[in-house]
């Protein structure tokens, strides 16, 4: 197959959603099949960098890391007419997605949606945030997860969440996977040696990026508390993002940061050397879809902590891979932490077991097959692309007729958004 995955973030940005199209695509291309990455361009540039297609975009959209691509772009339309695509997969429903469902329509080929995002939570990014905002992005992503011919759900529990929003097009879950066996040789005793952390200290760990949703302050107010109490113990703060000045700050007012390691954005193999070095994976994050850092952490045998949410209690199994806290309260999270600390080594080892058994089920390999079995039944064969003036005047009609439904879905989201509360 032929597949074209239409993206607004992708590497060389740090995010769930850049990870997930890239890890994917490299298993895909494992299988013989081909894929075109369609992507923003970033102010980092990525080297030797091959099948991805970059669109011109606003560097550091609104004073944040993303970039916005901008909507229409001919190099992608002769791009597309060389790589006759298969299959369309958005992975976002603004933007580039826009690009996708155009480009399905006009050349007549399936589209899939992957809805990675839970978008009423990143509005803060942008101007005018307001709840009428939050509604409105929740509509445009259930009107386009309508368009589409297959919707992907990170974990059953989005599942659900679309169910409820009014999401009538098939839905199938698809995590994305990891690659336990390779988290499995990770080195965390360099990666103490490098940041000066003892041998023997207890580590409390997080890896991600420093973005206003991943609900940071709470994760940092309750390691803090931790740690005075244990003048031993040390916290592994990895990742880059807009708060992170605010997160060191926050650290240096504490007068904790002699025990807190921020060694900044961490990428390829170095991820499992840092994920090795802790004792215990910290996650306060309640707007993911999945989750990927909790797979990454457990296969490299980390037990998690967690607040219950989308995505994590899709993996936590309370008391045998990590703890699921119900409330958002720093007592209760921080005695989940204190409860980890006391346990004997032998019942911390049935931890660690556990949580790599929960990691080879969200095997890369097994994920990546339950996705191209999905797109399989979608495929049709097509006719040599024809370029006659009939049928150019034909897709040209197609063009405008799509415009015109993402005009009437806009509309309409926004009318839902003014006259009705979201849907939870």
């Amino acid at each position: 197959m032929n597949i074209a995955m239409f993206t607004n973030t992708y590497l060389p940005h740090v995010g769930g959603v850049a990870h997930s199209v890239a890890a994917f695509s490299e298993e895909y291309r494992k299988r013989g099949h081909q894929v075109l990455v369609i992507a923003p361009e970033f102010a980092q540039k990525s080297e030797n960098e091959e099948h991805v297609l970059r669109i011109h975009s606003i560097q550091n959209f609104n004073g944040t890391d993303f970039s916005m691509a901008l909507p229409f772009s001919g190099v992608l339309t002769d791009a597309l007419d060389k790589f006759r695509p298969d299959i369309i997969h958005a992975h976002h429903p603004f933007l580039l997605g826009l690009s996708a469902l155009r480009t399905a329509r006009e050349r007549e080929l399936p589209l899939v949606f992957t809805h990675h995002t839970l978008y009423e939570h990143y509005t803060h990014n942008l101007v005018g945030d307001s709840a009428a905002l939050k509604r409105f992005v929740v509509e445009v992503a259930t009107h386009y997860a309508n368009k589409a011919t297959l919707v992907l759900a990170p974990s059953l529990s989005i599942v659900k969440l679309l169910r409820e929003r009014g999401v009538y097009t098939p839905i199938a879950e698809v995590p994305t996977g990891v690659h336990s066996e390779q988290y499995a040789r990770g080195c965390g005793r360099r990666v103490r040696q490098q940041l000066k952390i003892p041998a023997s200290a207890f580590l409390l760990g997080h890896l991600g990026r420093f973005g206003k949703e991943k609900n940071l302050i709470f994760l940092c107010q309750c390691v803090a508390a931790f740690l005075r109490e244990n003048p031993g113990a040390h916290f592994l703060l990895a990742g880059s993002g807009p708060m992170e000045n605010q997160l060191r700050q926050f650290f240096i007012d504490k007068n904790l940061m002699t025990r807190v390691h921020m060694p900044g954005k961490v990428i390829g193999d170095a991820r499992r050397d840092v994920y090795s070095a802790m004792n215990i994976f910290l996650f306060t994050s309640t707007t993911e879809t999945q989750g990927l850092v909790l797979s990454e952490a457990m296969a490299s045998g980390v037990p998690v902590i967690a607040l219950d949410a989308n995505g994590s209690r899709d993996m936590l199994r309370p008391g045998i891979n990590g703890r699921l806290i119900a409330k958002q309260t720093t007592h209760d999270f921080v005695d989940a932490i204190r409860w980890f600390y006391k346990l004997p080594s032998q019942r911390r080892q049935m931890l660690i077991k556990a949580a790599r058994t929960t990691a080879r089920d969200f095997s890369m390999q097994s994920c990546a097959q339950r996705a191209l079995d999905l797109y399989q039944p979608l495929v049709h064969n097509h006719w040599p692309l024809d370029n006659s003036i009939y049928a150019r005047c034909m897709r040209t009609g197609k063009l405008i007729s799509t415009q015109w439904e993402i005009f009437a879905s806009v509309t309409e989201a926004a009318g839902v958004a003014i006259s009705r509360p979201t849907k939870r």
